[in-house]
């Protein structure tokens, strides 16, 4: 089945990834640090929600493998995203053995959930309807980067922290 979202802003999508965090303390505090970075990442996209190609049977996204026609033997995994549901379905390779579903993600959810899929590569998002020729790549790397910049700047101690006032 379709999924379907009311249109949230970028700072919904992140309030509710952060409600959604197991709440154990800490993971909804990593989530709010990293936020940030998934916001700057998504603010590059035109849309707020995409569409994934997933295995019908078992719900995982599917991806594509493209070679560098340049470079011979350079090859990288991605995942496509759509903006529109049509454009979607017709991704779907007829041979294909197994069937395949179009589902409709949230971009802040869809760049969390990135950084996880290895070895994806990057995803490639066509942003207009009816268009999948050239479409906005957002290199995984990039975003685990930006992800780390945040994380170590939440746990490198604050000037004046933790320091005693006697140490000089």
């Amino acid at each position: 089945m379709d999924g379907y979202f009311s249109p949230m802003d970028l700072d919904q999508q992140i309030q509710a990834l952060i409600q959604d965090a197991p709440q154990d303390g800490t993971t909804p505090k990593i989530v709010q640090a990293i936020a940030p970075a998934l916001k700057q990442v998504a603010q590059r996209l035109r849309h707020t929600q995409y569409y994934i190609l997933q295995s019908a049977e078992d719900r995982r996204w599917l991806s594509t493998t493209l070679q560098n026609q340049t470079q011979l033997g350079r090859e990288k995994t991605v995942i496509y995203a759509f903006a529109d549901r049509q454009d979607a379905i017709a991704g779907v390779n007829p041979l294909e053995v197994k069937p395949a579903i179009a589902e409709l993600i949230l971009v802040v959810p869809l760049l969390f959930q990135m950084v996880t899929l290895d070895p994806i590569e990057s995803m490639i998002f066509f942003e207009v309807s009816g268009n999948t020729e050239t479409g906005t790549e957002i290199f995984r790397q990039e975003v685990e980067a930006l992800i780390q910049a945040r994380l170590q700047s939440m746990v490198l101690p604050q000037p004046g922290k933790d320091i005693p006032p006697d140490l000089a």
